[in-house]
């Protein structure tokens, strides 16, 4: 039987990632409906608290956007590209991964895409090299980030398990933006160069070739300028706030309930901290810097978070109910295949990150398995970038802008699907970012 719910598990995600957009979530509620009112599997249940925190941080990153805070930082991030044409295949995936590293979404790079293929072009560079690793290094700057789905989804999958925020951001981040960097040496004599590539040559005789870009920075000025500027500082704010109150669980309050009249203490957990403090984040924009709430609801950042939230509540209540209804075997089998090579949970993770297309939704879903199979937490967390499984198949949305952005036709979906143009970065960054994990937690863990 659990061959067939497995089956049904996996089409579920196969035909809710086609569909895309909400699709995943949705269709997700079509195997629920098999799961629990024909199979009579029991209902498992979505993690409302993941679900609220990544709610939170969406609502205080689109209050920004709508003050004119991300427009600011990517205005940044072109100007710090600009002035190094040359080393393009560096400096592009670093800003890309600052940027992400900050915002906390990846969305931001569709407006960098083109200014790097743009500034690669006019320095004679293949875009190709620094288009394809800055993909990447969005990935894995969202995963670094403490405001991202994925790293709030981690964060949550391991309460209780006496492993702090800090902690986590010892780790990922080095080992992240280190990985990064391997991931742009891996790339720097990747293909022809620009002047000998005959795709380019031809594109530039036809004239296909625009001396501008395709990239609109929208330029802030005057008062536009001092509230963008404002929103970003007051959400940095925020973004440390939570680092603090996660290194030191002892700020955060303590409260009395009484219960059958006894009274009971008790402490807010980090979760509805972040829920509190993201919240307030954003009114604080909006009543400081004119964020309107309009706007707010209207940004990228609220649309692209909202199907991230139908998504992540669809597939992870199925896999719940799936993993509720197999929980003994699944345990079992999973530990005999990773009995005494724990690390090899990274490949489970990679895997489904492929299926899902959702670093959180991966996260989500996995991790808490993990946690039952009694796997370290030093382990989960040095496997964790293992989640940045899905450039794998060139069907995600900023892979397949970064083919369009390109004007010099170098980067590229090959003739066998998987040999694109991201697969060599995206394999050696990831491998390296867990490796580099794995061993930052016997230092720091």
């Amino acid at each position: 039987m659990i061959w067939i719910e497995l089956a049904i598990f996996l089409a579920c995600i196969i035909i809710g990632s086609r569909i895309g957009g909400i699709g995943m979530g949705t269709i997700a509620g079509l195997g629920l409906i098999i799961f629990v009112f024909i199979f009579r599997m029991p209902p498992g249940s979505p993690p409302v608290i993941v679900l609220g925190m990544i709610l939170a941080v969406i609502t205080a990153l689109s209050a920004m956007e709508a003050a004119g805070g991300l427009d600011y930082l990517v205005s940044v991030a072109e100007k710090v590209m600009r002035k190094n044409p040359k080393s393009i295949t560096f400096v592009a995936p670093l800003v890309t991964y600052v940027l992400i590293f900050a915002s906390g979404t990846q969305h931001v790079i569709y407006a960098l895409l083109p200014v790097i293929s743009e500034i690669s072009i006019k320095a004679g560079v293949r875009p190709e090299r620094p288009m394809s690793i800055s993909v990447i290094a969005a990935m894995h700057g969202l995963i670094a980030s403490p405001i991202s789905a994925a790293t709030v989804a981690l964060v949550g999958s391991l309460a209780g398990l006496n492993v702090s925020l800090p902690q986590i951001m010892m780790i990922t981040i080095p080992a992240t933006l280190i990985a990064v960097v391997i991931g742009a040496l891996s790339v720097m004599r990747k293909g022809k160069e620009l002047a000998d590539d005959p795709v380019y040559q031809e594109k530039l005789a036809k004239g296909l070739i625009k001396g501008g870009s395709k990239a609109e920075i929208k330029v802030l000025e005057g008062v536009e300028l001092k509230r963008a500027k404002g929103s970003t500082i007051m959400f940095f704010i925020a973004i440390m706030t939570v680092v603090i109150v996660g290194m030191f669980p002892s700020i955060r309050p303590t409260y009395e309930t009484v219960i059958n009249g006894a009274a009971q203490t008790g402490q807010i957990t980090m979760g509805n901290t972040i829920i509190i403090l993201m919240l307030a984040t954003a009114g604080l924009i909006m009543v400081l810097f004119k964020a309107k709430a309009a706007d707010s609801v209207a940004s990228k950042t609220m649309k692209s978070g909202i199907i991230a939230l139908i998504s992540i509540l669809g597939i992870s209540w199925l896999g719940s109910s799936f993993y509720e209804a197999n929980q003994i075997l699944i345990i079992e089998n999973i530990k005999n295949l990773i009995a005494g090579h724990q690390w090899v949970f990274a490949f489970g993770l990679f895997v489904l990150s492929i299926l899902l297309f959702s670093q959180a939704a991966t996260v989500t879903i996995l991790i808490p398995v993990g946690v039952a199979l009694g796997i370290a937490p030093a382990i989960l967390i040095g496997v964790y970038p293992a989640v940045n499984g899905y450039f794998f198949l060139p069907t995600y949305g900023t892979v397949i802008a970064a083919v369009s952005f390109d004007q010099s036709g170098t980067t590229r979906i090959g003739k066998y699907l998987i040999n694109h143009s991201f697969m060599l970065p995206g394999l050696v960054t990831t491998i390296s970012a867990v490796a580099i994990a794995l061993i930052l937690t016997t230092i720091i863990l």
